[in-house]
């Protein structure tokens, strides 16, 4: 009997002794288990997407204006035709007032009213158109002036330059074509374009015979003064 209890005794310590070693096992395996990464914090998940940049909207494409076509002037008169090319760069309101009464027929039918030798022939003048009215050639305009537009291309043959009266800023409508160079004019009158063509006609006029004041014996009429496009002259 004491042997009984004394094995009871032994069983119940062991069994007591196995049940605390689990405990402290378990107490041991859970201080070692590595801690739960932290989520990601609240702040920095509720924080507003900043907006994406603005694209300016592109702009419509602009239509670029054609660049107008050079444009030349065909002089053509009873001795044959003479081609005049503009300096746009020396005198745009002289030329632009040139080619307006030219398309308008202002021209046609005049002569050139003043020839000089070695100098220049000189027309536009309406009153040209009209015989009886030689006396009083040389003094007509279109009802207007026009300002000077002085400028450094210099009085050579075949200069196409505005005539004037003793007031700068008198020309209206009459030109000269300079036959021979003509350095005391220069910065005087307004040189606005030369002869590229008809030379020979510049020649016959320029050498027609003349009677005072300067006078063609034969009439060296302006049949018209046409505006074209250069390319159209060839």
């Amino acid at each position: 009997m004491k042997n009984l209890k004394f094995y009871l005794s032994v069983a119940s310590v062991a069994v007591s002794l196995t049940f605390l070693s689990g405990c402290d096992q378990k107490e041991t395996t859970a201080a070692i288990v590595p801690p739960v990464p932290s989520a990601t914090p609240v702040a920095a998940t509720n924080q507003a997407t900043p907006p994406a940049p603005t694209v300016p909207p592109t702009p419509p494409a602009t239509a670029i204006p054609p660049v107008p076509a050079q444009e030349v002037a065909v002089i053509s008169t009873t001795e044959g035709d003479m081609v005049i090319e503009f300096w746009t760069d020396a005198a745009p309101n002289t030329i632009a007032n040139f080619k307006k009464l030219a398309k308008a027929g202002f021209y046609d039918g005049t002569a050139f009213h003043r020839v000089i030798r070695n100098f220049m022939i000189q027309g536009g003048d309406p009153l040209t158109k009209d015989p009886a009215m030689e006396g009083r050639w040389g003094t007509g305009d279109p009802g207007y002036k026009i300002n000077a537009e002085f400028n450094d291309h210099p009085h050579v043959r075949g200069v196409l330059s505005m005539a004037r009266s003793a007031d700068p800023n008198s020309a209206g409508s009459q030109f000269f074509i300079c036959h021979a160079t003509a350095s005391s004019l220069d910065h005087q009158y307004t040189t606005f374009g030369k002869l590229i063509k008809g030379d020979d006609v510049l020649e016959k006029i320029a050498t027609t015979p003349t009677h005072a004041p300067d006078r063609p014996d034969k009439r060296m009429g302006i049949i018209s003064i046409k505006i074209v496009p250069a390319s159209s002259v060839k």
